[in-house]
């Protein structure tokens, strides 16, 4: 009876994938059954768990499992005679994926508790960050089931550049002459950059100097070079970059 319960949830047009993925279903079954597994595991090794699924997981898996995606995050896919296609080769392999569309969004979400946990595919999916947050303690990050920037302290999302590297940005040095830090909130005012390339497994820290405000950093990938902007609204005000990186 309790089975027949939990599959209700389960929207009619996903269904089919549920019965091709066996991922979609465990991831399903752990997203509507979280207080029964965090009894039996305890929170932590339930979240451990729960990572190495959803890092070995399509996009259609997430839609399937009934995570908000992109287009709505408090919310399961709505179109999945749409989403649940097989998905084209073509262009959109190095832009951002927002459906309606075959092989579903790239980046999908999922409350939990007092967590939030985001999973996103860079552009052609061949690589996914989960990034699960606790306030006020941060972000944790693994990519591709592998722990990344496990002594620092994280925000609470990323981004992707292209099908290649990810970027999130991470609390600033206590040095800096401009920092500067909230009373009750670990976050900082100057910000770092954690950036992960996933194609060689190597991540760098980005750091910036003292003449240099990084409230809100960005990274901008033109295809050759990396383009790093003290805050996310120079890219529009045409603001030329900090600092310019070569891709190699």
């Amino acid at each position: 009876m309790r089975a027949v319960r939990r599959w209700r949830w389960a929207e009619e047009g996903w269904r089919e994938w549920l019965r091709r993925s066996t991922t979609a279903v465990e991831l399903f079954t752990r997203r509507h059954e979280s207080d029964e597994y965090e009894h039996l595991l305890g929170a932590g090794a339930y979240r451990d768990q729960l990572v190495e699924v959803l890092s070995r997981a399509a996009p259609r898996d997430c839609a399937a499992a009934g995570l908000g995606c992109t287009r709505r995050l408090d919310r399961a896919c709505r179109e999945p005679e749409i989403c649940s296609q097989d998905r084209a080769e073509g262009p959109d392999e190095q832009v951002g994926r927002e459906g309606p569309l075959p092989g579903a969004c790239d980046s999908f979400y999922l409350s939990h508790r007092h967590s939030q946990v985001w999973i996103q595919f860079s552009a052609g999916a061949r690589h996914r960050a989960v990034l699960w947050s606790e306030s006020p303690q941060g972000g944790t990050l693994w990519v591709d089931g592998t722990r990344v920037g496990e002594d620092q302290t994280l925000d609470v999302s990323g981004q992707w550049l292209d099908d290649r590297f990810y970027a999130v940005r991470a609390d600033g040095p206590v040095d800096h002459p401009a920092q500067d830090y909230q009373m009750g909130n670990l976050a900082s005012r100057i910000k770092s950059l954690l950036l992960h390339d996933a194609e060689q497994s190597r991540t760098r820290l980005l750091v910036p100097g003292p003449d240099e405000a990084w409230t809100c950093p960005w990274i901008v990938s033109d295809g050759r070079t990396l383009l790093v902007y003290a805050h996310d609204d120079d890219v529009r005000s045409g603001i030329p970059p900090t600092r310019i990186l070569p891709v190699g």
